[in-house]
């Protein structure tokens, strides 16, 4: 294959803009692929990687970030009224009605792009011919559960320190986030230092946590925002296009947190990625990169 081009370019959403970059061309014929990134209000940088499979197979790939993320409009005025699922299942049909794709696509989301891929797909959009839920729950109570038991094997100083600023709310302390951090490193991304594209989420997130911080809380265990009670799984038996389920052996989105996907979505495929946790498409960039590749040639 030639040098694969990238475009970047601005959707009009609402009274707002929404940053997407395509790699590959649309032309190609293959089914071109959006990627969803997590948080909810992480940024398209971490899943950066997906834009690889342009190369792999072909097929133009699409990274966005979701409105008041990273290169989109920021609204750090706006409440938990305003960040609903409704909100960026709307940003979505607006992005492949802009790029013209809605008849014939492919959506990967990982984490809360998974959640939010599954409300899509619930729906049986015509033109999705592929999904991938990359490390997502589909119900946050069982995500919360599973969270706070993994948290419960860390280091005993470690489990003292969260509980202490829980309780004291001083949940931006920095003896709370170096405590947070021991369970990202375990739990989220086990590449330390953490890639230079993942570090880069997390200080745009630093710098504007509106999103996650109304709909998810302060941290990953710590889910106190509108997605508190959230859950999918009474309703994914809807979803009619081929899935692709995938998660790492250390990941939060652990066997629990991701198996009604497998139970109740038909014909749902399931990898596990023994090396990783949260993020295979880091973790096991090369293995992970192949397996989704090889998913979405399948339904070319």
């Amino acid at each position: 294959m030639g040098e694969v081009t990238t475009n970047e370019a601005y959707l009009p959403f609402r009274d707002y803009r929404t940053w997407y970059r395509i790699t590959g061309s649309l032309e190609s014929g293959k089914l071109p692929l959006v990627v969803a990134h997590g948080g909810p209000g992480c940024t398209h940088d971490y899943v950066d990687s997906f834009k690889d499979i342009a190369a792999l197979d072909g097929r133009a790939v699409i990274h966005y970030d979701q409105l008041g993320n990273g290169n989109s409009t920021r609204l750090p005025e706006k409440g938990p009224d305003f960040w609903t699922v409704g909100l960026f299942l709307e940003e979505l049909d607006a992005l492949l009605f802009h790029l013209g794709i809605q008849q014939r696509y492919a959506f990967l989301g990982q984490s809360w792009g998974g959640m939010l891929g599954a409300e899509h797909a619930v729906r049986r959009p015509q033109g999705l011919k592929a999904l991938v839920i990359a490390n997502s729950p589909a119900n946050m109570h069982t995500w919360v559960l599973e969270a706070n038991r993994l948290r419960q094997e860390l280091p005993k100083e470690v489990q003292d320190t969260l509980l202490k600023h829980e309780l004291a709310g001083s949940l931006t302390d920095p003896e709370y986030i170096a405590a947070s951090r021991v369970f990202y490193d375990r739990h989220v991304c086990r590449v330390v230092p953490w890639p230079p594209e993942v570090a880069r989420t997390f200080a745009i997130m630093d710098e504007d946590n509106t999103v996650y911080r109304n709909m998810n809380g302060p941290t990953e265990f710590h889910v106190i925002g509108t997605m508190k009670d959230w859950t999918i799984e009474n309703r994914l038996d809807r979803i009619e296009a081929p899935t692709l389920l995938i998660s790492g052996k250390y990941d939060e989105a652990t066997p629990l947190v991701v198996r009604p996907y497998l139970e109740r979505v038909p014909g749902c495929e399931w990898v596990l990625f023994e090396n990783s946790s949260h993020m295979p498409h880091v973790e096991e960039r090369q293995l992970c990169l192949a397996t989704v590749s090889g998913f979405l040639s399948r339904h070319d």
